[in-house]
């Protein structure tokens, strides 16, 4: 995987993936779908589309889970009444758009040729992303990038850390797909930016 970047001619951001690559970035925007939609506020499905627009009873508490804490941290730490109605009135919104982002990753590498199992070496995918796309991908490369340092319990310069693990630990090949996603989004950035 050499990174994102944007195509001299059709302007498009592009990138190839090998089949693990590729089946590893779908499996992580997966997980992230699941950890937003499972913790999420009940729908209800006896609104009419104009009620269920205005209809504000999502979630007043922080989530219980660390990485939901931090994806949607308390936005008035000093004002408890103030930080429930803006949870209230913004979580189960921006939840859905954090989800959606995952998923149009999911669908972009499907779409490129992505199989639903993938079934031996070889594979490689082209992504061709449109700038919005791309934009959205890297929304959520950044999501991606929290659960897993928090997952992890990354902290800031703690490199030395994570370099004196042997490869075989589980957490430092966790902490290389960290890494990896960071890449990522890094070369994403400089793609949209050229």
């Amino acid at each position: 995987m050499s990174g994102f970047h944007r195509h001299r001619r059709s302007r498009l951001i592009i990138a190839n993936f090998t089949g693990f690559e590729a089946d590893l970035l779908r499996s992580l925007a997966g997980q992230l779908v699941e950890l937003l939609r499972n913790e999420a506020a009940v729908p209800r499905d006896d609104l009419d589309p104009f009620e269920a627009m205005m209809d504000f009873s999502g979630p007043t508490q922080p989530p219980e889970d660390p990485v939901l804490a931090r994806l949607f941290p308390t936005a008035y730490p000093d004002d408890e009444e103030a930080a429930s109605e803006f949870r209230r009135f913004t979580e189960g919104t921006l939840r859905d758009g954090k989800a959606a982002a995952a998923v149009a990753i999911i669908d972009g590498l499907e779409d490129a040729g992505l199989p639903p199992e993938l079934t031996g070496d070889g594979l490689m995918i082209d992504v061709e992303l449109d700038e919005p796309t791309a934009e959205t991908w890297m929304r959520s490369f950044t999501d991606l990038r929290l659960a897993l340092a928090t997952r992890l319990g990354v902290e800031e310069g703690d490199e030395g850390y994570w370099q004196s693990l042997p490869d075989e630990d589980p957490r430092a090949q966790a902490h290389d797909i960290y890494e990896w996603v960071g890449y990522l989004q890094e070369t994403l950035v400089h793609a949209l930016s050229a």
